[in-house]
């Protein structure tokens, strides 16, 4: 007897909405379970090759949590074209962009490939309880963390 495996392709596989609230959520563990589902590594379809991961929109995520002293020790450094990197804190980067501390968690754990961008493009972050996604219907989802 034959098994076959089941492989996705492009465009077959229905990809829904979920809302995720970060209120009060570790930026890692947070950040973690939102790679899994832009992926698609939660459903038994998961094909590596093909995006088969589903949307997320995250709402509050200037009210996240970092363990420990991470707010005055962990450094993001970004390269401007001028000599020199520029260095800021996580505290800093909480207080001017809020929406890229988790943004750049979650592309880390992303595959380092072509792919990712198109699973990065599938993840809206929001300061604050709104967002412009109410016509796509988003699911609330709870993520455990």
């Amino acid at each position: 007897m034959l098994t076959k495996s089941f492989l996705a392709k492009p465009g077959e596989v229905e990809q829904k909405w979920y809302l995720v609230d970060a209120n009060d959520k570790v930026v890692g563990k947070l950040a973690t379970k939102i790679a899994m589902i832009l992926m698609g590594k939660h459903r038994p379809t998961y094909t590596p090759h093909v995006d088969t991961g589903e949307y997320v929109v995250v709402i509050n995520c200037e009210k996240v949590v970092l363990t420990g002293r991470k707010w005055e020790k962990k450094e993001y450094t970004y390269y401007t074209g001028y000599t020199n990197l520029r260095r800021e804190t996580a505290g800093e980067r909480l207080a001017n962009k809020p929406e890229e501390v988790l943004k750049e968690a979650v592309r880390r754990m992303l595959p380092k490939n072509k792919l990712a961008v198109q699973m990065l493009d599938k993840l809206k972050i929001y300061a604050g309880t709104e967002h412009p996604h109410q016509a796509q219907n988003p699911q609330p989802k709870d993520l455990g963390v």
